[in-house]
């Protein structure tokens, strides 16, 4: 497998143009994001994520993690990358200084993330999750729970997870089963004895922190039905004394490990809660709110994953490169030389190749666009977290199914070669595969998009995004053409489509809305560029834009026709004619 190198330039452009870190730094709350600890941080954790996450990402493929005697064990050198990275301190960059975090913005833990990703996906899944956890505690604890147990899943030296589906509950989490009983006697009054069964727990059992402090949805007794009735428990692997120290082992278990497609090296556990009746937990927020507690932490995780979609591209892209510029066979066809040539030289893999960076630098911009709306947002600009929750499900959706497009394009630039394991081209793929569906699967992110985020403000919200494009880029037709499009569709869900239509048409319509964003983010890059900004990219950043803007934002125009037509084709079979 191709090392990993960071794209320390392209990120640092697109830190500072589409998430104006500048501009942050002007606030109080984020004064000392300044320009030498920005570029710092990201040619730090770039270096970090190249030299101990990512020669730990075959060997976390092939040998995976593996559940052994009650314990879930990963491949000889985990624990000591893992060390290394708490004891540096990248699990701190964006958390509460309060609780030995940095402070810093959101933008610069999603390049933490984003480098840790590209290196390893599956093992970058464990402080992405972290994360999560520490943003709904910090939200929806109470002062005693932050005391507790914050400081040291701010350091690293504990992580996190959250629990939500179970066998009969996937992404309907309101009809959940695991239960929760108040206790009223005893060291643990107060608390609660959790029960139930939990599927799909990322990192929910290991030994590279100390302890794990897992957020877990259940019901009270006689709770109202439905997802009105969930909520959200703290539920550690090992008890925590009043000192801080580490007590008893709580009673909960790794059931087992799922067998999956891809990111081998992240267990994916079958947890048990409260085989033997004495699994202690904590209400976290108020009865039965624990869905929207736990919102909390998944609209963190809907960003991270969107990044994920980002990290594979970027790691397929270099692997492709790699190889594209080493693999000689036949003379470049339009050439009076016959002499063979590297295949980048072909017109077709110069497509494929042109078409991996367009694709990842636009998804990057788009990540940090949303990234600098989120860190406006939590300095208190109501209209850019208004945005932000526009730009959420775009990112996750369309940047995941862009990981798995760019990883595709990567085995086919490998041919034959990028279909066998040894190259690390099919990794890629596998791996890449897993984001389009959990943290709500990307049609999920759809039907979020036209039902609860169409009505902001009346659709109002929306809309003035697309405006705000077609204004900005007025001297690109194509870009106009498509938020013009974007801007009549939305109206035309919010006054005329039937919830139906509008379902039917939420995956194009996402689509072509990423890419508008996506496009203008890609735009406002090559103006800076050319306005001198990351001269190192002078040469490669007009091209993957004019890439973009001329190739790929008509094909997103072409989904229009699929995005108003309506549900009534989809329902004029009957099911049972359908399946036959």
């Amino acid at each position: 497998m191709t090392p990993y190198t960071p794209p320390t330039q392209d990120q640092l452009l697109a830190i500072r143009v589409n998430a104006g870190i500048e501009e942050l730094a002007q606030s109080e709350k984020f004064s000392h994001a300044e320009p030498d600890l920005v570029e710092a941080i990201v040619e730090g954790v770039g270096q970090f994520a190249a030299g101990e996450f990512a020669p730990l990402n075959r060997i976390g493929d092939v040998e995976g993690a593996k559940l052994e005697n009650g314990v879930v064990r990963l491949p000889d050198g985990f624990h000591d990358a893992y060390q290394a990275y708490f004891e540096q301190g990248w699990n701190a960059i964006a958390s509460p200084a309060d609780f030995g975090g940095q402070g810093l913005p959101f933008t610069l833990s999603c390049n933490v993330l984003e480098n840790l990703g590209a290196a390893n996906m599956a093992f970058n899944l464990l402080p992405m999750l972290s994360v999560g956890a520490i943003e709904a505690l910090e939200h929806h604890g109470s002062d005693a729970q932050k005391g507790r147990y914050l400081s040291d899943l701010v350091s690293g030296k504990w992580s996190g997870t959250m629990n939500l589906t179970e066998p009969a509950a996937g992404s309907d989490v309101g009809a959940l089963r695991s239960t929760a009983e108040p206790i009223t006697e005893g060291e643990h009054a107060g608390k609660y004895r959790i029960a139930g069964q939990k599927i799909y727990i990322t990192w929910g059992d290991h030994e590279l922190a100390e302890n794990i402090v897992h957020l877990v949805l259940a019901r009270l007794p006689d709770a109202p039905e439905g997802s009105r009735g969930v909520s959200m428990f703290l539920v550690p692997k090992y008890h925590v004394k009043d000192d801080g120290t580490l007590g008893s082992r709580n009673d909960l278990r790794c059931v087992s490990l799922e067998h999956k497609l891809g990111i081998n090296a992240s267990p994916t556990c079958v947890m048990s809660y409260g085989d033997n009746g004495e699994c202690i937990g904590e209400l976290v927020g108020q009865e039965n709110r624990g869905l929207m507690a736990m919102f909390t932490m998944m609209n963190n995780a809907r960003i991270n994953v969107g990044n994920q979609g980002n990290q594979i591209a970027e790691r397929a892209t270099q692997q492709a490169m790699a190889y594209a510029l080493d693999r000689v066979q036949s003379a470049r066809a339009g050439s009076p030389d016959r002499n063979p040539v590297a295949i980048i030289e072909h017109p077709d893999v110069r497509r494929m190749i042109l078409r991996m960076k367009a694709l990842t630098e636009a998804c990057r911009a788009l990540l940090y666009y949303c990234a600098g709306q989120v860190d406006r947002g939590t300095i208190g600009d109501a209209a850019a977290k208004a945005r932000a929750e526009i730009l959420v499900p775009l990112l996750k959706a369309w940047g995941t199914d862009i990981g798995v497009e760019v990883a595709g394009l990567g085995i086919q630039v490998h041919g034959g070669m990028g279909f066998v394991e040894e190259t690390g081209a099919a990794q890629h793929w596998r791996d890449s595969r897993i984001a389009p569906i959990y943290e709500g699967t990307n049609g999920i992110q759809a039907a979020d998009l036209v039902t609860r985020k169409l009505g902001l403000e009346n659709g109002e919200v929306m809309i003035a995004l697309f405006e705000d494009i077609a204004r900005d880029a007025a001297d690109e037709p194509k870009l106009v053409a498509l938020a013009q499009d974007c801007a009549g569709i939305a109206r035309w869900m919010r006054d005329e489509a039937s919830l139906d239509d509008r379902l039917a048409g939420s995956v194009p319509f996402t689509t072509m809305s990423a890419v508008a964003v996506a496009g203008w983010q890609m735009l406002r890059q090559a103006r800076a560029v050319a306005d001198g900004a990351a001269p190192s990219l002078a040469h490669t950043k007009p091209v993957t834009t004019r890439f973009f803007l001329d190739r790929i934002v008509p094909e997103a125009n072409g989904l229009k026709a699929g995005a108003i037509a309506g549900a009534d084709l989809l329902y004029e079979v009957p099911v049972e004619k359908l399946a036959v």
